[in-house]
């Protein structure tokens, strides 16, 4: 069974699911999703939850999800994306200032009850963009934990300790 502690997280979890049939595959989905829901109750989360990067990916390629990448344009073209989804930035810019036509951006690409998955660097600023979207009426929104890079290690270096790229889930590089 797909566990969606980050600590169980990995490649080998992806290449499982996919080996499952539809029926079974649906079922680790929603039991992914549910405990998203039921640990974002618990913490008070205003958006439906977070899910691991394993997780949103069993969602997003399987089509029962969007995902939003809500990095800077830079980010994307100089760290590398995942082929899949939408770009809408929560903020522009080397001084990262708030877009503030995010929500309206974000209503022109996606329908408010789509199940959308965030993506950012590390799983801050898609935390922020679930709750935007979340407060303006989006009914399924995740934030993606660990983001496309993780968390900074003590070399004050990302890509070591978790994120999208971390686990081997798909991405492209311009």
């Amino acid at each position: 069974m797909l566990n969606s502690s980050l600590a169980a997280t990995s490649t080998a979890s992806v290449t499982a699911l996919a080996g499952l049939p539809l029926q079974g595959r649906v079922e680790l989905v929603e039991n992914a999703l549910q405990q998203a829901r039921e640990r974002a109750r618990a913490d008070g989360l205003t958006y439906a939850g977070g899910l691991s990067p394993a997780d949103a990916w069993n969602l997003v390629s399987d089509g029962h999800a969007v995902l939003v990448d809500v990095r800077t344009a830079e980010e994307r073209k100089f760290v590398g994306h995942v082929p899949a989804g939408f770009h809408v930035a929560w903020a522009t810019g080397t001084a990262l200032t708030r877009n503030p036509r995010f929500v309206k951006e974000l209503e022109g690409k996606v329908k408010k009850d789509a199940l959308i998955v965030f993506l950012c660097r590390s799983g801050k600023r898609s935390a922020l963009a679930a709750e935007a979207a979340a407060k303006a009426g989006f009914t399924q929104a995740f934030n993606i934990l660990e983001g496309f890079e993780g968390e900074i290690d003590a070399h004050q270096r990302r890509g070591g300790l978790g994120g999208w790229r971390f686990h081997g889930l798909p991405w492209i590089q311009d």
